[in-house]
């Protein structure tokens, strides 16, 4: 697989982003998910939609303002990004594990994107 992260840039506080996520290959057996990474910080694992997008889960941090949808037929992750603080600003992956279910990831991940860089500052 390839994924191919959009959407980053700079927004102020309480602004809104999306994020894309392109996916290239056979991935209707992948789970995928979104990390990010802030300076200084270990990357964590923020949302993931397991294959069929029915399924889907969320980091505390971000639940009631983070929404991840997939879209099979584009081959396509979104993040819906509302409410964004400070704290949210890093580089932003898309990653895909080689499972149904997003449990997947607590295996690995079998493939990386390259990032997008979100700020959020005033």
């Amino acid at each position: 697989l390839q994924l191919v992260e959009s959407g980053g840039g700079l927004v102020q506080p309480g602004g809104s982003l999306r994020l894309s996520c392109a996916v290239s290959g056979f991935w209707e057996h992948y789970a995928i998910a979104w990390f990010r990474q802030a300076p200084g910080k270990e990357r964590e694992r923020v949302v993931c939609v397991d294959s069929s997008g029915g399924s889907t889960t969320y980091v505390d941090s971000v639940k009631g303002r983070f929404t991840i949808s997939r879209d099979n037929a584009e081959n396509t992750v979104y993040l819906q990004m509302n409410g964004l603080k400070p704290e949210d600003t890093a580089m932003y992956y898309c990653a895909a594990a080689s499972n149904y279910y997003c449990s997947g990831f607590n295996y690995g991940v079998e493939y990386w994107g390259k990032g997008t860089l979100v700020t959020v500052s005033s």
